[in-house]
């Protein structure tokens, strides 16, 4: 039987964090990405709370219901590290398998490698950053730009959906933009984040990954349908966390990352995997 879902409150540095909960059991922690908001790690599935887990999710600053930041700078992996630890005290989770997809999943290996003893496993979706590659925020720029004067069609327009995304993949992005663009609280929060997490390094190299000494899956998407979140990228961070497992869909198949309920199988066993005997 699944327990209902319960709203609260968390406040950091003047920022409000909208956190929802729902499950008893191992706890697991969700985080998503940069212009996503909690319900787009598992898609609304509720697998994981009828599995016997207790699933924590939050709307990182600026996004969803969560409140802005106090300078439009403070969006970066410091500040959203700092944000995972204090909604994990304020919920009294010690310790967490921890899920997160491309902003999502930086801001949990900042956390990992900062507060290894709070972290029973990991399960790093699409990773986006290379700290090897050139830096252009050209990009990021325009997607702030286009919300800021656009609103949402303003955004969509700005991602350029028939230049970036293959025709077979394009509705399909173009409606799981407008839902979840049309999630957000305050657009202009969110168009200070585009500005300023891109900015951000997480770490400084993909040998910092190397300390990590937890279960961990990389779930990567092929690059005709998420051109955004480069294969490669997620091979790389797959090479760089020891032991940790690739997984990717089967080619021409919608991305694994898009399936909440498969993503919720991964994370169970990732949290059978790091189980431990309670005292």
């Amino acid at each position: 039987m699944t327990s209902a879902m319960t709203d609260r409150i968390v406040e950091r540095d003047g920022v409000r964090l909208a956190v929802a909960e729902a499950g008893e059991g191992i706890p697991v922690m969700l985080l998503h990405g940069l212009t996503a908001t909690r319900r787009y790690v598992v898609m609304g599935s509720r697998a994981l709370e009828r599995g016997g887990h207790r699933v924590v999710a939050y709307d990182a600053r600026g996004h969803g219901q969560s409140s802005r930041a106090r300078s439009p700078e403070a969006y970066g992996y410091d500040d959203l590290a700092l944000d995972l630890h204090a909604v994990m005290d304020a919920c009294g989770v010690e310790r967490a398998v921890l899920a997160g997809a491309s902003m999502g999943a930086h801001t949990l290996l900042r956390f990992a490698l900062d507060a290894p003893e709070r972290v029973a496993g990991v399960l790093v979706v699409t990773p986006a950053f290379d700290p090897d590659a050139p830096r252009d925020y050209a990009r990021w720029d325009a997607l702030a730009a286009g919300l800021r004067t656009g609103g949402v069609e303003g955004f969509v327009e700005a991602y350029r959906v028939d230049d970036e995304v293959p025709e077979a993949w394009r509705d399909t992005v173009r409606l799981v933009l407008r839902q979840r663009m049309a999630q957000h609280a305050d657009p202009g929060a969110l168009a200070d984040a585009l500005h300023a997490t891109p900015r951000s390094q997480p770490y400084d190299s993909l040998a910092e990954l190397g300390a990590l000494n937890v279960p961990a899956v990389v779930v990567a998407s092929r690059d005709e349908a998420d051109p955004g979140h480069p294969l490669a990228v997620g091979e790389a961070y797959a090479a760089a966390i020891p032991g940790a497992r690739l997984l990717v869909e089967p080619a021409g198949r919608s991305p694994l990352a898009w399936q909440g309920g498969q993503l919720s199988r991964v994370i169970a066993e990732l949290a059978a995997e790091s189980r431990e005997p309670q005292g």
